[in-house]
C-alpha cells in the first residue's frame, strides 16, 4: 500500500459529523406524535382491562378450586402489569438508550 493512499483515504472520511433530531424536518411529525400518544393511551386502557379480567378469572379459579383457571388468571395479571409497565416506560426507555447512544 502506498503511504500517500492511506492519508488520502483518511482525509476523505468526514471527521466531525453533527446531526441532531429536529421536530420540524418532515411534514406530519406533530400528527405522528399525536398518533403515538393515542396508541399509548389505548395500550394503557387495554392493560387495565386485561388486569381486571385476569383478576376476576383468578378469583373465580381460586374460589371454585380450579387450579388451571386460577393459574391462567395469575398469568393474565402478570401480563397486564407487564404491559402497563412497558407502555408507561417506553418513552423513558427510548430516551435512556438515546442518551446512552449519544455518549458513545
Amino acid at each position: 500500500m502506498k503511504p500517500g493512499l492511506l492519508t488520502t483515504i483518511v482525509s476523505l472520511i468526514p471527521q466531525d459529523i453533527s446531526i441532531s433530531p429536529n421536530g420540524n424536518g418532515l411534514p406530519g411529525i406533530g400528527q405522528l406524535r399525536s398518533i403515538v400518544g393515542a396508541s399509548m393511551t389505548v395500550g394503557l386502557i387495554l392493560a387495565v382491562l386485561a388486569l381486571i379480567i385476569s383478576a376476576i378469572v383468578w378469583a373465580l379459579g381460586a374460589n371454585s378450586s380450579n387450579p388451571h383457571l386460577a393459574g391462567r388468571g395469575k398469568l393474565g395479571v402478570l401480563v397486564g402489569v407487564g404491559a402497563a409497565i412497558i407502555t408507561g416506560a417506553s418513552v423513558a426507555l427510548v430516551n435512556f438508550f438515546w442518551n446512552v447512544g449519544q455518549s458513545v
